[in-house]
């Protein structure tokens, strides 16, 4: 008799996530939304101020609240899946790239950094509730919170089977 394998906590986490992320819509709108509203917070994170710590001293510039938030987020990813939790970091640096852009673009005369962010993330958010209405079934972070975390995280292990590479 074959041993069945025991669920992982990702795996689990992922099965009911997935539940209410069914409909072919719903998962489009999560494909635009998720990630543009990671970006959105890694930008409104950036943009709270952050004290000088004096014994950094020039690389006072490396530490903000967002790399704070991120080295907490990898921290729980890799807990779940090293794999997804180096990609998540690699998403997150692509992130943190186009934040700087936002960055030249506001010291250019453009909007704040934080403004540009509320706006993508309310119009992120918007389009996942509309998502959620085709999908007849509520989000899944209204059960429980840390499916704030997981949804990205869902996205790349979507990617990485379609790829049929193991996480």
């Amino acid at each position: 008799m074959a041993k069945q394998e025991e669920r992982r906590p990702v795996d689990i986490l992922f099965d009911k996530y997935a539940e209410s992320h069914q409909d072919p819509n719903n998962k489009t709108i999560h494909w635009i939304c998720v990630p543009l509203i990671v970006f959105s917070i890694i930008g409104l994170i950036s943009a709270i101020p952050f004290p000088q710590i004096g014994f950094l001293g020039k690389y006072n510039m490396y530490i903000n609240w967002f790399s704070i938030v991120m080295a907490a987020s990898i921290y729980y990813y890799l807990k779940l899946s090293p794999i997804l939790s180096y990609l998540m970091l690699f998403f997150f640096g692509i992130c943190y790239f186009f934040v700087v852009q936002l960055e030249y673009l506001e010291k250019a005369g453009g909007l704040k950094l934080w403004e540009s962010s509320l706006i993508i993330f309310v119009l992120a958010w918007i389009g996942q509730f509309i998502g959620h209405k085709i999908e007849g079934k509520k989000p899944s972070f209204l059960d429980d919170l840390k499916f704030l975390l997981i949804g990205p995280l869902w996205l790349l292990s979507l990617l990485l089977k379609k790829l049929k590479i193991k996480y």
